[in-house]
């Protein structure tokens, strides 16, 4: 009875272990395809805001990876301790039959252990090499937005040289174009009081040497000077004769 009791007792544990596993199993390998779909979301935006938040979210989801980690090994250690002693007692029975059905039953219990610990070591080198994958990608994403900024500042000094540098050029252009237009109109001015000072000296050659002419221009000059004294006068008193005329 204490022998089949401690047999039975085993293998409780064991399937307790197993069902235990199992179910961690499963959490683990989830919490290794969350994170791997984060990571390709993630990788396919380009803001820096964007870049800075998953590391939050990484640093947590790291945090219960070691943590499962570490209670699957617990567990895969332990449930190997119980197929150690399930088989020191299938050595220890006399009964060939017994012996025979507790055999197929260690292999069972064996069998389930080498693909819970096939399945762990798989799920965490996914996980690990994922982890890995983003680190890099993550690394590689900041040096980009470093030398873009860089880039931005660089390309916006550049621009604004180049703009100041034209607006020189233009400043230039137009103090050019200003100093010709004053040169020539200075060259016009030289030369239109070049002919006047000719013509002058022309007129009062010709006067010179005809007095009777320049008499005869000069009375000429009088006259229509005098005229127009009288036109002006006779168009002010008829104005005046107008105003009065429309008041009264």
């Amino acid at each position: 009875l204490p022998a089949g009791t401690s047999r039975r007792d085993l293998r409780k544990q064991a399937r307790q272990l197993e069902n235990e596993l199992d179910l961690k199993l499963v959490s683990f390998s989830k919490l290794c395809t969350s994170y791997s779909h984060s990571s390709a979301r993630e990788g396919r935006r380009d803001r820096y805001s964007s870049d800075t938040t998953p590391l939050l979210n990484g640093s947590s989801q790291d945090r219960m990876f070691e943590t499962m980690a570490v209670e699957i090994e617990q567990l895969l250690g332990r449930l190997t301790g119980i197929n150690d002693k399930m088989a020191e007692y299938t050595n220890s029975a006399g009964v060939p039959s017994l012996n025979a059905a507790l055999m197929h039953t260690l292999q069972r219990h064996r069998d389930i252990l080498q693909d819970y610990t096939h399945e762990f070591h798989k799920t965490k080198a996914n996980f690990l090499a994922i982890r890995e994958r983003e680190n890099l990608l993550g690394s590689v994403r900041k040096d980009i937005e470093s030398y873009k900024s860089a880039s931005g500042v660089n390309n916006r000094r550049t621009e604004l040289f180049l703009k100041e540098h034209e607006h020189l050029r233009n400043s230039d252009r137009l103090i050019e174009e200003t100093i010709s237009i004053a040169m020539a109109t200075k060259e016009n001015m030289t030369s239109q009081r070049g002919m006047l000072k000719s013509l002058q000296s022309k007129m009062n050659t010709f006067a010179n040497r005809f007095p009777a002419v320049n008499n005869l221009i000069q009375r000429i000059n009088l006259r229509k000077r005098r005229d127009s004294l009288i036109l002006g006068g006779v168009i002010g008193i008829c104005t005046i004769l107008l105003l009065l005329y429309a008041f009264h």
